[in-house]
């Protein structure tokens, strides 16, 4: 979209565009971006199909953009691993501060930390910006890792959905507490020993969510 592209260099972003999903797979490979805007419309492989590939193999955040106020995209393009999304038409100043919120956040957490935070089963490496479960690394994507960041650094602490919501995305966000059921049930598929039964991140019903004192 030609006016995102303009938008985001007169922000001093480097953009590279791709028109099709294999362009956009084989370009995220060979130029390693920093963020990926990815819209579902995509002629070939569509954006969800791109989103599923490039979380196999890079944790690099994605903003999806869809064309329908549908909570099923929304879901789906966020269980693939998308950090947020944006319903067409929108501001491209929102987009800009999605972008910015989020390349802020990937910075604060990759700068020097030297603590590892270890409760049950899970270390949480600060420094290195990883996290082993069972021993395991595993690959979070950005916001998930802030999530976990969040949840085990206030074991026993309960969070509701929209605290949850603001601490994350740093704005008013305009999506609803799916989103952050979302990002929970993946999170425990990648660091609980039986996600179906998760003995770390707690679920408060009525209320929110918990990491478990250890």
């Amino acid at each position: 979209m030609e006016f995102v592209r303009i938008n985001l260099k007169k922000e001093g972003f480097e953009v590279i565009t791709a028109g099709d999903g294999e362009t956009a797979l084989r370009l995220a490979a060979s130029e390693q971006p920093i963020l990926v805007v990815l819209d579902i419309m995509l002629p070939g492989k569509d954006g969800f199909e791109v989103c599923r590939e490039l979380r196999s193999s890079t944790s690099v955040p994605i903003i999806m953009l869809t064309a329908r106020d549908d909570d099923v995209d929304k879901i789906l393009g966020l269980e693939l691993g998308a950090d947020d999304y944006l319903t067409k038409p929108f501001n491209p100043r929102e987009l800009v501060a999605r972008i910015k919120a989020i390349l802020r956040r990937v910075d604060q957490a990759s700068q020097l930390d030297s603590r590892i935070i270890s409760r049950g089963r899970i270390q949480l490496d600060l420094d290195r910006h990883q996290v082993l479960a069972g021993g395991q690394k595993v690959d979070l994507t950005p916001k998930e890792f802030e999530l976990l960041n969040l949840l085990i650094k206030n074991p026993g602490r309960v969070f509701s959905r929209e605290i949850l919501l603001e601490r994350l995305w740093g704005y008013d966000f305009f999506g609803d507490s799916k989103t952050i059921d979302v990002h929970i049930r993946r999170l425990r598929e990648k660091v609980e020993e039986d996600p179906s039964s998760p003995t770390h991140i707690l679920t408060v019903w009525g209320v929110g969510y918990k990491f478990r004192e250890f």
